[in-house]
């Protein structure tokens, strides 16, 4: 591999993985504040860590070498020096609302007072008015920031790290997200990216980065195997930003065919592993509540036309549509909660379809979603359980939770 970044299946033997372990960014947020931070509930910080951590080790005891996105961030400014650091602050403070102006002076000076492993914490658990030492002096000044508690708010997402970035290839795409509370996230895998020592100059491709108005997330991004790949039609990501990176794809790697899945647009079904995922070479779940009458569902084959061009093959039939691109005799599609409604629902809302495979036909699943676990297990796969009271709070499940960044080939 002559690169850090090497992911060509969804189901090779899993290497290393990017994390991001709960931090006070999870609590650091009222009930009134939930709907725009994208969360349904807010999680209890001490549990969630535990849970995190079981996660973690559960990776770790079956040879995975875990890294964490706030100490590789940290690393990356340590690495870029001086003036690395002052532009990724003044970028982060744009994008949180302070371009100029006596707020974005006292935020800097406040953030600038500290190490970066300090800073990057402070950055993503959020900043509150009392923690800095400012008063507003002038009318505008107090207007913008009467009746809010926070000059900056926390990012609870950032334990879901499959969504600002995704590994394709010996590349990644560094994702412009849709919602602005997520917006922010991916300046932390673009610092990683350009000046952390383990990938800086080292080959990494990246696909599409996040200067983009068109959306795209992680969670719709499937690497099928090393030339195809399926992304989701969702409410996170465009059916224009999924040409515009298979374009890309198409030019410049080694991929030939991107399955566009439309799913539908709604919060518990965010994204594309929300409701299908890749669990063996021949085996995959899939919530049958994103499948029409006789199992249809849109899908658009997306492949290489003339003069840079795209050609596009719609069909409906989501089983032969996979058959056909992964020349495959016949597969396996595993309902979530055993395709009863009741518990399908409740199981896909507990993100039962959202299964991280970590070699092929072994998967990391959530331990509440009991039925979708018996029944993987008498379709032969390997599931190992992890605990998830808390953590499934957000909304996200083990695939979510999880950026991976090197896997064996098949």
């Amino acid at each position: 591999m002559t690169s850090p970044i090497h992911v060509t299946s969804e189901i090779g033997k899993l290497k290393t993985v990017l994390l991001k372990r709960p931090g006070r960014e999870i609590e650091n947020f009222t009930p009134d504040m939930m709907p725009r931070l994208l969360f349904d509930d807010i999680p209890y910080l001490p549990i969630a860590q535990k849970e995190h951590d079981y996660f973690a080790d559960t990776l770790r005891d079956n040879g995975v070498e875990v890294l964490y996105l706030e100490k590789l961030a940290a690393e990356a400014l340590d690495a870029g020096g001086d003036k690395v650091r002052d532009d990724f602050l003044e970028q982060m403070l744009t994008e949180s609302g302070y371009a100029a102006g006596a707020i974005h002076d006292a935020l800097k000076e406040y953030l600038d007072s500290m190490n970066n492993q300090d800073m990057v914490n402070k950055i993503m658990e959020g900043i509150r008015k009392n923690e800095v030492d400012f008063v507003p002096t002038d009318l505008v000044n107090a207007a913008e920031t009467e009746g809010y508690e926070f000059y900056m708010d926390p990012m609870p997402n950032l334990y879901f790290t499959r969504d600002p970035s995704a590994s394709i290839g010996e590349g990644l795409s560094i994702n412009h997200m849709t919602f602005p509370a997520r917006q922010r996230e991916s300046l932390f895998n673009e610092i990683v990216i350009k000046y952390h020592p383990r990938f800086a100059n080292q080959g990494v491709h990246v696909w599409r980065d996040r200067n983009h108005d068109t959306r795209i997330e992680g969670g719709d991004e499937l690497v099928l195997n090393d030339h195809v790949m399926a992304i989701g039609v969702s409410q996170r990501t465009s059916a224009d930003a999924i040409q515009d990176i298979a374009k890309s794809l198409f030019k410049e790697g080694h991929f030939d065919t991107v399955i566009a899945i439309k799913i539908p647009h709604n919060h518990a079904m965010m994204h594309l592993d929300t409701v299908f995922t890749m669990i063996n070479y021949d085996q995959f779940t899939v919530h049958p509540g994103i499948l029409g009458e006789g199992g249809h569902i849109d899908t658009w084959t997306i492949t290489p036309g003339q003069n840079g061009e795209l050609n596009l093959d719609h069909r409906t039939d989501l089983k032969q549509v996979l058959k056909d691109a992964l020349k495959l005799d016949d597969l396996d599609l595993i309902p979530t909660g055993n395709g009863d409604p009741i518990i399908a629902g409740r199981e896909q809302w507990n993100d039962g379809s959202n299964t991280l495979a970590i070699a092929p036909g072994v998967v990391v699943t959530y331990n509440r979603n009991y039925v979708s676990n018996d029944l993987l297990r008498k379709h032969g796969l390997k599931v190992l359980e992890v605990i998830s009271s808390e953590l499934s709070r957000g909304r996200g499940g083990p695939r979510c939770m999880s950026c991976p960044i090197v896997r064996e080939d098949i």
